[in-house]
């Protein structure tokens, strides 16, 4: 099974900025004018899941909250720690989740839309980081 997530946006080309820039996602794939709509799909190359965007002539009414995630794990200490470091950079606002686990297992921040966006370090794989220092 392969998954996409579909969003409409008003700020496209800061989506694209956000997630290309902090998260590192590539431009798998993008459009203009297609049935007056433009968009971009931005994913990891070879995975199968990514994220579309897409903007038009008609504006968006969205009312994200604190319970509204996207939710990355990063796999590799470096991955994590330069997402981690890139928000820093950005000055992007940390923001505290509603749920605790969250607040013991992530970072929440918002993309430009304000829909709330986890790192997590818990797929980080040790193995790929060479033995736990002790």
């Amino acid at each position: 099974m392969e998954f996409r997530s579909a969003r409409h946006t008003d700020n496209l080309e800061a989506m694209v900025d956000f997630y290309n820039s902090v998260l590192v996602l590539e431009t798998l794939f993008s459009f203009e004018d297609h049935n007056g709509y433009c968009g971009v799909m931005l994913g990891k190359t070879d995975h199968s899941w990514h994220l579309e965007f897409t903007s038009s002539n008609t504006s968006t009414h969205h009312k994200f909250d604190r319970e509204d995630l996207l939710v990355f794990y990063p796999t590799s200490q470096d991955e994590y720690d330069g997402i981690l470091e890139r928000i820093d950079e950005s000055n992007i606002e940390r923001v505290v989740p509603r749920n605790p686990y969250w607040i013991e297992n992530g970072t929440m921040i918002q993309d430009p839309d304000g829909h709330g966006i986890i790192v997590s370090g818990l797929k980080v794989s040790k193995l790929k980081n060479g033995p736990d220092p002790k």
